[in-house]
């Protein structure tokens, strides 16, 4: 699947948002080869599996101009890095465990020019600073996620949705947010995009109170 199916969702993209996101498949493609990031048969579906996936947060919520994400758990950049390109006026900081993954996100956020974007190899239990919103991409059950970050959680409002975590999962998710469940909204990303891979990937939101 090529980069053509980023502008079908997103169709007002800037030529610069184009051009960045265009450029992502050489340079995953060639970073990948040296340090895996993406599994290497799954590299040709990069713009589905990876950058629209991403973007799926892109439909729950439209960053203001000023707020600060947090992408806990980022590997080679998801959903960081698209999310950065979509919204170059806002900073995200993306942390990752694992130095070699930061690396690989490094180089290719600095390839593409992107300038909104932090990095940091680190545990998010060592992250003191505070954001508007934290993503992640199923890096660890939700529970956990919550109790590391929610001390990084500004208790400044400033987008359409309160601060907290939006959380890209797959499958069963019931019993992972009942105890949230009075608070939560659960998205079907399949409700944002039509292709196959997306019908039991879901997205969740959980506001910080």
């Amino acid at each position: 699947m090529n980069f053509e199916i980023v502008p079908k969702y997103f169709p007002s993209l800037t030529e610069e948002q184009n051009r960045q996101f265009s450029a992502l498949f050489d340079l995953y493609a060639d970073w990948n080869s040296k340090i895996n990031v993406i599994s290497r048969k799954d590299i040709d579906n990069l713009y589905e599996h990876h950058v629209l996936h991403s973007l799926a947060i892109a439909k729950i919520i439209r960053f203001k101009e000023g707020s600060a994400v947090m992408d806990v758990g980022t590997g080679g950049g998801f959903p960081g890095i698209p999310l950065a390109i979509m919204f170059p006026e806002t900073k995200f900081h993306l942390v990752d465990s694992i130095g070699k993954k930061i690396r690989v996100a490094t180089e290719i956020a600095n390839a593409i020019g992107l300038k909104n974007c932090t990095f940091e190899h680190t545990r998010v239990e060592e992250v003191k600073n505070k954001y508007d919103f934290i993503v992640s991409r199923a890096v660890m059950p939700l529970n956990d996620l919550i109790k590391l970050t929610r001390k990084n959680i500004s208790a400044k409002q400033q987008n359409g949705l309160p601060n907290g975590l939006i959380c890209l999962k797959g499958g069963e998710l019931e019993e992972e947010i009942k105890q949230y469940k009075h608070i939560a909204t659960l998205y079907n990303i399949s409700d944002f995009f039509d292709e196959e891979f997306f019908k039991t990937k879901k997205a969740v939101y959980v506001p910080y109170k």
